[in-house]
């Protein structure tokens, strides 16, 4: 394996066992100190933590190894590689971090109910969407989640919050409402976390631009801003008249400046403001 290989792969596991390293921490820093739920396999290997005090991380490997088996049919070998490797330190990180607790070296948060919460779902949230974003799983619902992405082209955040909530849902037996309650709010917010880094830390509006003077207010947007605009050709349904649309990428910052720029030229523009994830090109993300 040639060197330009062999970083290629480094780029992508050393993100997964960071990721996984996070969701470990979450798990066993905020979730279980604080009798919370989770979803998926890692829900019913706290299930089993609480009923018969059995280690999560042994218990989740054994567990993940029949959809292990599933997601290599499913999903291919390169990326049931990567799942492998996200099970595996998943398991690792929380034998190490049980270890590093039951040693005294960490102490779990339990003291405020509320900041638990919270910091689980980003915690829970931030090592997911890594995992997610460099083409792992750490196995369970996350295999379901992804195979059902490919195919229906659902976000990875909303099939987890769904199966999540199911389960954490059966989970009333064995935890209290009240955690319940506040594990449906670490929950949701991990969904958003998840879906914020999958789609890109940077985030833009997308400008378009429906006017007769379209041509002048793109002129002065490449002048004064050094932002590019395309000129789309556009006919009014109503009027029959042809006309521009004048289409671009700005950051948040430069919102203002450009509806100042459109109203000025054109008093009657119709402007589109619309999100944007992940930019990639001049003037924003380049890829290297």
């Amino acid at each position: 394996m040639n060197t330009y290989k062999m970083t290629g792969y480094l780029k992508t596991i050393l993100p997964i066992l960071l990721g996984t390293a996070i969701y470990a921490f979450g798990i066993l820093f905020f979730i279980i100190p604080n009798h919370l739920m989770e979803g998926g396999v890692t829900g019913v290997t706290i299930l089993l933590k609480y009923a018969f005090g059995f280690s999560p991380s042994l218990t989740n490997l054994l567990l993940n190894i029949p959809l292990f088996l599933l997601g290599w049919k499913v999903l291919g070998g390169r990326q049931i590689i990567y799942t492998g490797i996200g099970i595996a330190s998943l398991s690792l990180f929380l034998w190490i971090f049980e270890k590093m607790i039951h040693l005294g070296w960490i102490v779990p948060f339990e003291t405020d109910f509320i900041l638990a919460t919270l910091y689980a779902g980003v915690t829970l949230g931030s090592g997911l969407g890594i995992v997610f974003r460099f083409g792992g799983t750490t196995g369970g619902s996350d295999i379901i989640a992804r195979i059902l992405g490919r195919k229906y082209s659902f976000s990875m955040g909303q099939v987890i919050l769904t199966i999540d909530i199911a389960i954490i849902g059966l989970s009333l037996l064995y935890v209290d409402k009240e955690n319940i309650l506040y594990t449906l709010v670490a929950v949701f917010i991990a969904s958003k976390v998840i879906d914020f880094i999958q789609e890109g830390a940077y985030s833009a509006k997308a400008f378009t631009i429906i006017s007769d003077h379209a041509p002048e207010i793109a002129d002065i947007i490449t002048k004064d801003m050094e932002r590019g605009v395309t000129l789309i050709p556009a006919i009014g349904a109503y009027s029959k008249q042809a006309k521009y649309m004048a289409y671009c990428i700005v950051s948040r910052q430069e919102i203002r400046r450009i509806n100042e720029i459109a109203k000025k030229v054109d008093p009657r523009a119709f402007i589109i403001i619309s999100d944007v994830n992940d930019v990639h090109g001049e003037g924003f993300r380049e890829d290297k």
